[in-house]
């Protein structure tokens, strides 16, 4: 029986690392399939990690239709046994729909990776559809980590270094470590407490705030 499976996580949590991996172990039995992805740091038809790693993809536009795509493949005489489907928060819930209907109607196993939230903490359209429809979600167990050294667990965006909780739901930005330069959009993960006092890496090195966990009043 084929399946639809969700594996989400923050960022930094090894996402497009395990999508990588899991299209090898496929592809090593004789699996033939392929790979889909959207807005990746590399840019446009290629998926990578921040490993390192990174191999040729489809890039996924609003107007893609996943059916006809396999479909036609299919009509081809092409094989695909699979996808391997990264960043599908940016899918839209219409093409999450697409995916369950080949999973059912056609047979073939769709492996789906992104994020379940943005950074006002909101459920991105495409995620929410997957944790609607998916026949299995998993967690990721590889921890992202706040500045402050606890889990992390919330998705941060930053403009000019200040992190903002307003604003356009997809921007593409910096999720590297550089310091953010005049105008630009960045990314970071934190915990829940700091994400809530809007508390960044840059900001509690600028306040000489430790580490270690401090007794903050309620905000």
């Amino acid at each position: 029986m084929a399946e639809l499976v969700f594996y989400c996580g923050t960022m930094d949590c090894g996402k497009s690392t395990l999508a990588l991996q899991t299209d090898h172990n496929h592809a090593s039995r004789g699996r033939q399939g392929r790979i889909f992805t959207r807005f990746d740091r590399a840019g446009a038809d290629v998926m990578s990690s921040r490993l390192g790693l990174s191999r040729p993809a489809w890039e996924v536009t609003e107007d893609l239709d996943f059916a006809g795509h396999v479909i036609t493949a299919l009509g081809r005489g092409e094989v695909v046994d699979y996808l391997i489907c990264d960043e599908v928060q940016f899918y839209t819930p219409a093409q999450i729909d697409q995916l369950a209907r080949l999973v059912d109607d056609v047979g073939v196993d769709v492996f789906a990776f992104g994020i379940t939230t943005d950074f006002r903490t909101h459920l991105f359209p495409g995620s929410q559809r997957l944790l609607e429809l998916a026949d299995r979600v998993h967690v990721l167990q590889v921890a992202a980590l706040c500045w402050c050294g606890a889990r992390a667990t919330h998705n941060a965006r930053t403009v000019d270094g200040v992190m903002v909780v307003e604003g356009a739901q997809v921007v593409p930005g910096d999720t590297g470590e550089a310091a953010p330069t005049a105008g630009r959009v960045a990314y970071e993960v934190l915990c829940r407490a700091h994400h809530r006092r809007r508390l960044t890496a840059a900001t509690a090195q600028a306040a000489h705030m430790s580490p270690a966990p401090l007794p903050f009043p309620g905000g």
